[in-house]
C-alpha cells in the first residue's frame, strides 16, 4: 500500500505512526513545557494556541497550568483522541496550518512544536504558514515560538538505514537529502499487507525562518538549542527553537 502524496495528511493520521514514535513521552513534553513558559513569564491569563498540536501533550499539560489553551491538528483522528481531554480551558479542532486561523480568535502565544514544519512543497506554502501564525498573535507583547530541529546536524549525523521493532512490526526506514528536503521513507508489513510511508521535511536553517518571519513582519528575539533552553549551536544542538516577536 503506497501512500506518498500530501503525506502528512495520511501518515499523522494512521495509528502506525503513533506506534513508531510512541517514545515520544508526556515527561519530554512536560519538562519542555515547563522551560518553556517560566521563561516567557506566561501568566495564567495567558491564551496559548499549540499549532500541530497531535494528540495533545503539550496543550493538555499548558491547561492544567491555568492556561487558556486551543489545540489544533491536520490529523482527524488525532483531535479525536485530544479532545477526550477537554475542558472549559482546553479545546481541539481539526485545523490545516496554511489556513486563516481567524476562526479561533487571537492568542497570546503560539506554539508550533517538535518539528511541525517544513512539510510543503512550495517556499510559498511555508511563508504563508509564518504569515497566518502572525496574523494570530494579539499584538506587540505576544510570541510566536517555533521549535525544530538542526537541520545542519540532522544532515551530518544521518543514518541512512535503519530497522526498528515496535510492538509486533518491523519498520525498515531509509533516509536520505534530495532537493532540500531531509526524507525518510518507511516500509513495514501487517497482517499480510505491505505499506509505505514517506515522511518529507524542508532543511531549513536559521537564515531560512529569518527570512520567513521577516516576511510576517516577525523578528527573532532567542535563538534556543534544546529542550532544557540552552543556546542554539549549528553544531552540536539538537533543536533550533525560535522565539519571534512582531517587529
Amino acid at each position: 500500500m503506497e501512500s506518498t502524496t500530501s503525506w502528512f495528511a495520511s501518515w499523522f493520521d494512521s495509528p502506525y505512526y503513533h506506534q513508531l514514535y510512541q517514545h515520544r513521552n508526556d515527561e519530554e513534553a512536560q519538562f519542555f513545557m515547563s522551560n518553556l513558559i517560566q521563561h516567557l513569564a506566561v501568566s495564567n491569563e495567558g491564551r496559548v494556541l499549540d499549532l500541530a498540536c497531535g494528540k495533545g501533550r503539550h496543550s493538555i499539560y499548558l491547561a492544567s497550568k491555568g492556561l487558556d489553551v486551543v489545540g489544533v491538528d491536520l490529523s482527524p483522528e488525532s483531535i479525536a483522541h485530544a479532545q477526550q481531554f477537554g475542558h472549559e480551558r482546553l479545546s481541539f479542532g481539526v485545523h490545516d496550518m496554511r489556513e486563516s486561523l481567524e476562526a479561533y480568535g487571537q492568542f497570546d502565544y503560539i506554539f508550533n512544536l517538535f518539528t511541525s514544519f517544513g512539510y510543503f512543497d512550495t517556499l510559498e506554502e511555508h511563508q504563508e504558514t509564518i504569515n497566518q501564525m502572525a496574523k494570530g498573535l494579539k499584538g506587540n507583547e505576544s510570541r510566536l515560538v517555533i521549535d525544530f530541529f538542526n537541520a545542519h546536524k540532522v544532515i551530518q549525523k544521518l543514518v541512512l538505514k535503519e530497522e526498528k521493532t515496535v510492538g509486533d512490526i518491523d519498520f525498515d526506514l531509509q533516509r536520505y537529502v534530495e532537493n532540500g528536503y531531509i526524507v525518510k521513507n518507511i516500509r513495514f508489513e501487517d497482517k499480510g499487507e505491505l505499506y509505505h510511508f514517506q515522511e518529507r521535511v524542508r532543511a531549513l536553517s536559521l537564515e531560512d525562518f529569518e527570512g520567513f518571519l521577516k516576511g510576517a513582519g516577525l523578528e527573532i528575539e532567542q535563538t534556543f538549542g534544546d529542550f532544557a533552553l540552552n543556546p542554539f549551536d549549528l553544531e552540536e544542538s539538537d533543536r533550533l527553537i525560535l522565539i519571534a516577536k512582531p517587529c
